[in-house]
């Protein structure tokens, strides 16, 4: 079982919640800078922010050897094939995680928090995790953003498409690095042409020159954007798309 996430709560009434999950190796706590950064400047007060760590687990591309993973990788690398990429993934893991991260998601929801006002994203692994719980969840989320990360389980998505498929609409937000070594920028614009193709009608991808396996702060105020279009305060009036 993860252990517990790392919570940076809202200054004001609680309205909004932003899920934000780490890439392979990390920790929840590395991404709690991007929320102090926005608390610091005043931005998204009524918003509480989660960062969950995953688990310890074998993953195969580090020897067998456990670290954080939301999922086993077998492949990894700028020389890797995508449709390659697809087959060997790790769908029981995938499948897990996503029964974890529905399970935060409804946790918020219980709380009273509108699902159209969580936002559910992540780096790397946790970008693809976010992605597809977000795709497949039975709410209607209030966005879904993904950095330097792919669509998982791309040749067979349609399987985990709910028969009501509420999230089609819900507004995405892709960023990725045309310099990444880890997943390449090729995975990136495939994993947001595939999502156009089955239906999802707001992919917005954004490509940034120079940036590797990471995020660099053009793609973060895009990200704070994204947040602030899709989480406006309450007094500010509703959520686009409502």
């Amino acid at each position: 079982m993860p252990a517990r996430p790392f919570v940076v709560p809202a200054l004001k009434k609680h309205t909004s919640t932003v899920i934000m999950a780490h890439g392979l190796g990390d920790t929840g706590a590395g991404w709690m800078a991007l929320a102090q950064n926005w608390r610091r400047r005043g931005k998204f007060e009524e918003t509480k922010f989660i960062f969950p760590n995953a688990p310890d687990i074998p993953i195969t591309v580090n020897f067998g050897m456990e670290m954080p993973g939301w999922y086993d990788i077998t492949k990894l690398g700028r020389d890797l094939d995508f449709e390659e990429s697809v087959r060997t993934q790790d769908e029981t893991g995938i499948l897990r995680s996503r029964e974890y991260f529905n399970g935060l998601i409804k946790e918020e929801m219980d709380k009273g928090i509108k699902a159209s006002r969580i936002i559910l994203g992540g780096f790397s692994q946790g970008g693809a995790m976010s992605v597809f719980t977000g795709l497949t969840n039975t709410e209607k989320l209030g966005g879904i953003f993904g950095l330097s990360c792919y669509l998982l389980l791309s040749d067979r998505i349609k399987n985990y498409l709910p028969e009501e498929w509420v999230n089609n609409k819900t507004p995405f937000f892709l960023g990725h690095g045309l310099d990444d070594e880890i997943v390449p920028f090729r995975f990136g614009k495939k994993s947001a042409e595939l999502l156009k193709e089955i239906g999802v009608e707001d992919v917005d991808f954004n490509s940034y020159g120079g940036l590797g396996h990471s995020a660099d702060p053009s793609e973060i105020d895009d990200l704070e954007k994204f947040l602030e279009k899709y989480i406006p305060a309450e007094a500010d009036g509703p959520a686009a798309g409502l």
